[in-house]
Protein backbone atom coordinates (compact mmCIF):
# COMPACT_ATOMS: atom_id res chain seq x y z
CA UNK A 1 0.00 0.00 0.00
CA UNK A 2 1.52 3.16 -1.55
CA UNK A 3 -0.28 5.39 0.83
CA UNK A 4 0.59 4.26 4.60
CA UNK A 5 4.20 3.55 5.79
CA UNK A 6 6.71 0.93 5.25
CA UNK A 7 6.00 -2.36 6.45
CA UNK A 8 8.09 -2.23 9.21
CA UNK A 9 6.93 0.51 10.46
CA UNK A 10 3.77 -0.91 10.76
CA UNK A 11 4.32 -3.99 12.58
CA UNK A 12 6.61 -1.32 15.00
CA UNK A 13 3.17 0.69 15.49
CA UNK A 14 1.15 -2.76 16.01
CA UNK A 15 3.59 -4.15 18.01
CA UNK A 16 3.45 -0.59 20.68
CA UNK A 17 -0.30 -0.89 20.57
CA UNK A 18 -0.73 -4.51 21.01
CA UNK A 19 1.97 -3.58 24.32
CA UNK A 20 0.09 -1.02 25.72
CA UNK A 21 -3.07 -3.42 26.03
CA UNK A 22 -0.83 -6.05 27.54
CA UNK A 23 -1.39 -8.57 24.64
CA UNK A 24 1.64 -10.16 22.93
CA UNK A 25 2.67 -9.57 19.31
CA UNK A 26 3.09 -13.37 17.96
CA UNK A 27 4.38 -14.67 15.16
CA UNK A 28 0.86 -15.84 13.78
CA UNK A 29 0.20 -12.02 14.60
CA UNK A 30 2.91 -11.14 12.52
CA UNK A 31 2.04 -12.94 9.31
CA UNK A 32 -2.09 -11.84 9.76
CA UNK A 33 -0.38 -8.14 9.43
CA UNK A 34 2.09 -8.94 6.87
CA UNK A 35 -0.76 -10.45 4.67
CA UNK A 36 -2.90 -8.11 5.06
CA UNK A 37 -0.31 -5.25 3.97
CA UNK A 38 -0.07 -6.82 1.24
CA UNK A 39 -3.77 -6.85 -0.58
CA UNK A 40 -5.84 -4.09 -1.73
CA UNK A 41 -9.12 -4.36 0.12
CA UNK A 42 -11.04 -6.29 2.90
CA UNK A 43 -10.21 -9.54 2.98
CA UNK A 44 -12.02 -12.99 4.43
CA UNK A 45 -10.38 -15.17 7.28
CA UNK A 46 -10.64 -17.66 4.19
CA UNK A 47 -9.11 -15.61 1.73
CA UNK A 48 -6.30 -14.98 4.39
CA UNK A 49 -5.91 -18.24 5.06
CA UNK A 50 -4.87 -19.24 1.67
CA UNK A 51 -2.77 -16.82 1.87
CA UNK A 52 -1.39 -17.86 5.31
CA UNK A 53 -0.98 -21.62 5.55
CA UNK A 54 1.40 -21.76 8.24
CA UNK A 55 -1.29 -20.30 10.62
CA UNK A 56 -4.13 -22.70 11.90
CA UNK A 57 -7.79 -21.61 10.57
CA UNK A 58 -8.45 -21.33 14.63
CA UNK A 59 -5.42 -19.15 15.24
CA UNK A 60 -6.39 -17.16 12.57
CA UNK A 61 -9.78 -16.36 13.86
CA UNK A 62 -8.79 -15.38 17.36
CA UNK A 63 -5.76 -13.32 15.78
CA UNK A 64 -8.51 -11.33 13.59
CA UNK A 65 -10.05 -10.98 17.36
CA UNK A 66 -7.40 -9.58 18.90
CA UNK A 67 -6.47 -7.39 16.25
CA UNK A 68 -9.78 -6.41 15.85
CA UNK A 69 -10.68 -5.44 19.41
CA UNK A 70 -7.24 -3.79 20.10
CA UNK A 71 -8.31 -1.30 17.04
CA UNK A 72 -5.51 -2.45 14.49
CA UNK A 73 -7.90 -4.25 11.97
CA UNK A 74 -11.54 -2.81 11.04
CA UNK A 75 -13.98 -5.51 10.20
CA UNK A 76 -16.05 -4.62 7.55
CA UNK A 77 -19.28 -6.97 6.73
CA UNK A 78 -20.35 -7.47 3.04
CA UNK A 79 -24.46 -7.46 1.88
CA UNK A 80 -24.66 -11.28 3.25
CA UNK A 81 -22.83 -10.64 6.47
CA UNK A 82 -19.45 -11.97 5.32
CA UNK A 83 -16.71 -10.61 7.65
CA UNK A 84 -13.74 -9.36 6.00
CA UNK A 85 -10.88 -7.45 7.69
CA UNK A 86 -8.34 -4.83 6.89
CA UNK A 87 -5.44 -2.64 8.31
CA UNK A 88 -6.88 0.37 10.17
CA UNK A 89 -6.43 3.23 8.47
CA UNK A 90 -4.81 4.77 11.50
CA UNK A 91 -1.82 2.43 10.09
CA UNK A 92 -3.04 2.52 6.16
CA UNK A 93 -4.42 6.30 5.33
CA UNK A 94 -7.85 7.14 4.57
CA UNK A 95 -9.59 5.38 1.49
CA UNK A 96 -12.35 4.15 0.61
CA UNK A 97 -14.11 0.88 -1.11
CA UNK A 98 -15.25 -0.07 -4.47
CA UNK A 99 -17.66 -3.98 -3.89
CA UNK A 100 -18.64 -6.00 -6.85
CA UNK A 101 -22.00 -7.50 -5.96
CA UNK A 102 -21.29 -10.66 -7.90
CA UNK A 103 -18.14 -12.21 -6.89
CA UNK A 104 -17.53 -10.04 -3.67
CA UNK A 105 -14.27 -8.51 -4.25
CA UNK A 106 -13.16 -5.84 -2.64
CA UNK A 107 -10.98 -3.21 -3.65
CA UNK A 108 -9.81 0.41 -1.82
CA UNK A 109 -10.11 3.30 -3.80
CA UNK A 110 -8.44 6.99 -2.84
CA UNK A 111 -10.48 9.90 -3.93
CA UNK A 112 -8.30 13.20 -5.12
CA UNK A 113 -8.58 15.77 -2.74
CA UNK A 114 -11.87 17.96 -4.30
CA UNK A 115 -13.76 14.76 -4.16
CA UNK A 116 -13.19 14.13 -0.92
CA UNK A 117 -13.79 17.64 0.34
CA UNK A 118 -17.09 17.31 -1.13
CA UNK A 119 -18.01 13.75 0.67
CA UNK A 120 -16.52 15.37 3.93
CA UNK A 121 -18.97 18.18 3.54
CA UNK A 122 -22.38 15.56 2.63
CA UNK A 123 -21.26 13.45 5.40
CA UNK A 124 -21.07 16.23 7.70
CA UNK A 125 -24.94 17.54 6.90
CA UNK A 126 -26.09 14.25 7.06
CA UNK A 127 -24.57 13.77 10.73
CA UNK A 128 -25.41 17.19 11.79
CA UNK A 129 -29.44 16.40 10.39
CA UNK A 130 -29.29 13.60 12.54
CA UNK A 131 -28.16 15.30 15.55
CA UNK A 132 -24.21 14.00 15.32
CA UNK A 133 -20.90 15.29 15.24
CA UNK A 134 -19.15 14.28 12.15
CA UNK A 135 -16.09 12.02 13.17
CA UNK A 136 -15.63 10.46 10.10
CA UNK A 137 -16.99 8.50 7.45
CA UNK A 138 -17.02 5.35 5.18
CA UNK A 139 -17.98 5.23 1.59
CA UNK A 140 -19.00 1.61 -0.21
CA UNK A 141 -19.57 1.68 -3.63
CA UNK A 142 -21.54 -0.97 -5.17
CA UNK A 143 -21.28 -2.73 -8.61
CA UNK A 144 -19.79 -5.13 -11.24
CA UNK A 145 -16.64 -5.49 -11.55
CA UNK A 146 -14.66 -5.57 -15.10
CA UNK A 147 -14.10 -9.49 -14.41
CA UNK A 148 -17.48 -10.59 -13.84
CA UNK A 149 -19.12 -8.26 -16.70
CA UNK A 150 -17.17 -10.30 -18.64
Amino acid sequence: MARGPRPSEIHAEVGRRLATRGVRYTSGRRTVIGALQRVSGPQSAADLHKRIRSVPLSSLYRSLTVLDESGIVRRHHDAVGLARFELAEWLTGHHHHVVCIDCGTVEDVELDAATETVLDTVAASVAGSAGYELGGHVLEVEGVCSSCRV
